[in-house]
């Protein structure tokens, strides 16, 4: 509810991070509406939020992503946010809604004007704090799906790739974005500092990278830490850091987001 809300930020160190743990709680909100809707059954959650609620990732993360892994089951974006609309009306926030669902990726901009505002995280009334949902109607093959129920804060009972799937992902988007992103790099460095986490779904890889005009030989075991090392020798450092900084806990470790530390790992 929106006390709770309130009560969850009062404690915010600065207005940025308030503004982070607003998005938070209210992309849990949303994730509890599409579980209520049906939606966890023919999707799985995938990226930097999924790795945020399911594993702690000490990185506040923007957009909800799902693969739909399940085409033999009906799902539709645009019903399954009318839920989702209802359900935060229904708790009195003020809510616009944005369906893009005529290319692969669907995507939808769930938007909650004044809200922080009203939270006094803003000095602005009209700004609008965006939360985007991104289904990918024709994910790559190969993921390996697992279900986990997580309180983040609501109680969530979550479909999602496997670790060894979410790390594939990651890799996918370092190696083929047109521009490095902080946020992957963080990413990155935080999966390869953990001896336990499993080494990537090659199959997964390898099937997203063709899907996306991958213009190098398929990866395995031996050539995968080599072609990241490649993509980020010339990237600018500071750059990264910039990119990744609002969004990182206090305590989280951007002070060892370093070329060398990075490199380091994928030795």
């Amino acid at each position: 509810m929106k006390d709770q809300l309130g009560r969850i930020v009062g404690g915010a160190a600065s207005l940025v991070d308030g503004q982070n743990l607003v998005r938070e709680y209210l992309q849990a909100k949303i994730l509890g509406s599409l579980q209520r809707a049906g939606g966890m059954i023919p999707l799985a959650f995938h990226g930097g939020t999924a790795l945020r609620f399911l594993f702690a990732l000490p990185r506040f993360s923007e957009d909800l992503d799902f693969a739909l892994e399940r085409t033999d089951l009906s799902f539709a974006l645009r019903d399954a946010l009318a839920i989702v609309v209802t359900d935060l009306r229904a708790e009195g926030y003020t809510v616009t809604a944005k369906v893009s669902d005529l290319r692969v990726v669907h995507s939808a901009l769930v938007g909650f004007p004044g809200l922080l505002h009203e939270l006094r995280l803003s000095p602005h009334a009209s700004q609008v704090l965006s939360i985007k949902l991104e289904v990918d109607t024709r994910p790559p093959a190969g993921a390996t799906l697992a279900t986990t129920v997580v309180r983040r804060p609501l109680l969530l009972h979550l479909q999602h790739h496997d670790r060894a799937s979410l790390l594939a992902g990651k890799l996918h988007a370092l190696l083929q974005r047109p521009f490095i992103k902080g946020r992957d790099v963080f990413d990155l460095m935080w999966y390869l500092a953990d001896p336990a986490w499993p080494p990537p779904n090659l199959m997964l890889l390898n099937h997203a990278l063709r899907q996306t005009a991958w213009t190098g030989e398929e990866l395995g075991a031996d050539t995968w830490k080599p072609a990241v090392r490649a993509r980020l020798a010339s990237e600018s450092w500071s750059g990264i850091v910039a990119d990744v900084r609002p969004f990182i806990e206090r305590g989280g470790g951007l002070e060892i987001l370093t070329r060398e530390n990075v490199l380091q790992l994928l030795a």
